[in-house]
């Protein structure tokens, strides 16, 4: 005889008029009480009483956007009835935020990694080929593969692999601009990320991103660890590429000699990612994630909450927890630049969440925001940073980036990040050099439909696993890779293409 099995439906606050179908719900099935008035898929929401239209539709105890017209109990809740609104938010600056019980450094947690010169820790040890340029990116790539064709990494088993880490900029823009400057800091953030072994810079030579005025903007001079070319210097492709080969087999002796040693959790900086986010993202691997972001800030490490736009409409939750007003006042000022950002190109901010997050559940950049903060845990907020600025404090902060996890990740290695974690609900395809990526899936379906790219399966919390025992594991887990165990996504070879700065500004 066949058994029929009621779909799991999950209920996340008691204040909520909408719960979330963890299984697909058939047309007439109940859901607490009311038959469903259609087919509902999977991660999606379906009404519990009546809401009328104008009224707030609530998931997580917040709000996620507005009836468009009257919702009926059991009705599923999406695009086609709800619409999004701006509302009043209350913004009382640190009144969540509490003092962390970080453990003494005796009872920290440990793992293997590369003390460098300045003190700082890496996960791994690579040689960069930043470029100035992308008239300098090809030179950059073919240094790359003369390398790697000569097989020259076979005798220093101690480097991870040499990346060339190319750009669409350089040129073209303003040398006073926004965009100059986060162009500066994030090559300045690529080759001092304690990941990096050494760092040749390859340049054209006319550029408005002219590589000597970068090296004395940083006091940068050149060393057994750092080479720096122009290839109309050095007199064009081929001489270019013959001096970048050389100056990195001169280059690899010093590289090789790091070893790992073991060093305190307290050294690891841990950039928090999510992209292709579905109705599970903020049931299972967000709050999962924010649990090992606890952690970590218990054992004195530094997590890197970021993607401005989709933390909006959230933010308020996040200046509660501000550690001073100062922090809480340049967050907001963070939102009002973003708004004005989006006016300005004739955007707005719910052009987030994208087509995929619908169609895995997500209706509005408010809900989407309020699952997206929770891989931020519950700690105090200790400071907001501007885009790939060096990060110097310890425990949660933010850094403001777009929401394109490429653009938002290449901010936060140059920040400093060693690892990362990126929690993916529809399958998001990605890795990062040199800064190692674990993906976390949001659904079970996903784990096993894309097993090769996903490291940890959290939807089995649907099943009973607890958020904190699923923390725990993923704490876990970036420990073994930070001390050089590699993810999916570097044994499938990601990295090399991932490093997208942000282009601010007009292109001239």
């Amino acid at each position: 005889m066949k058994t029929s099995t009621r779909p799991r439906i999950v209920r996340l606050h008691g204040d909520d008029n909408v719960v979330v179908a963890a299984d697909a719900v058939g047309r007439g099935v109940p859901v607490e009480g009311h038959p469903a008035g259609t087919a509902v898929p999977r991660g999606h929401k379906i009404a519990t009483a009546a809401i009328a239209a104008g009224e707030a539709v609530r998931k997580f105890g917040q709000i996620i956007g507005f009836a468009s017209q009257p919702i009926a109990p059991g009705d599923w809740v999406h695009e086609h009835n709800v619409t999004m609104r701006d509302f009043d938010r209350d913004y009382l600056s640190g009144i969540d935020a509490r003092p962390e019980d970080v453990l003494p450094l005796g009872e920290r947690a440990t793992f293997e990694g590369f003390r460098r010169a300045d003190g700082s820790v890496g996960t791994r040890n690579y040689v960069g080929i930043l470029t100035s340029v992308n008239c300098s990116a090809t030179v950059a790539r073919f240094i790359a593969a003369e390398l790697q064709r000569s097989g020259v990494l076979d005798d220093h088993p101690g480097i991870d692999g040499i990346i060339p880490l190319i750009h669409g900029g350089g040129c073209a823009m303003d040398t006073k601009g926004e965009g100059y400057d986060v162009l500066k800091r994030t090559q300045w953030g690529y080759a001092t990320n304690p990941n990096m072994g050494g760092v040749v810079m390859v340049g054209l030579g006319c550029e408005a991103f002219q590589i000597d005025h970068w090296k004395d903007a940083y006091g940068v001079s050149e060393s057994e660890r750092f080479r720096t070319l122009t290839i109309q210097d050095v007199g064009g492709t081929r001489k270019a590429v013959e001096a970048g080969v050389a100056a990195i087999r001169e280059m690899l002796p010093a590289i090789g000699r790091a070893r790992r040693e073991t060093v305190p959790a307290s050294e690891l900086r841990l950039a928090l990612q999510c992209g292709g986010s579905d109705g599970y993202s903020g049931i299972t691997a967000n709050p999962a994630l924010g649990t090992a972001v606890d952690l970590l800030v218990r054992h004195g490490g530094t997590a890197i909450l970021s993607e401005t736009p989709e933390i909006y409409g959230a933010e308020h939750l996040l200046i509660r927890r501000a550690a001073d007003p100062a922090i809480g006042d340049r967050l907001l000022a963070t939102i009002a630049w973003w708004e004005d950002y989006a006016a300005r190109n004739r955007m707005e901010m719910n052009n987030n969440p994208s087509p995929g997050n619908k169609i895995g559940g997500l209706t509005t950049i408010l809900e989407k925001s309020l699952g997206a903060l929770a891989k931020g845990g519950t700690t105090t907020l200790r400071g907001v940073y501007r885009y790939a600025e060096k990060i110097d404090r310890r425990g949660l902060v933010f850094m403001d980036t777009p929401g394109y996890d490429p653009v938002s990740a290449t901010g936060q290695v140059a920040g400093g990040a060693n690892v990362l974690c990126f929690t993916t609900g529809r399958g998001s395809a990605y890795g990062c050099k040199p800064t190692p990526a674990i993906k976390l899936a949001s659904n079970s379906e996903i784990f096993r439909r894309m097993s090769d790219d996903m490291d940890l399966d959290c939807g089995d919390v649907l099943d009973g696993v607890s958020i904190a025992e699923k923390g725990r594991e993923i704490f876990e887990m970036v420990l073994a890779v930070a001390s050089g165990r590699r993810s999916k996504s570097e044994l499938l070879g990601y990295g090399d293409a991932e490093f997208v700065p942000w282009q601010i500004g007009a292109t001239m």
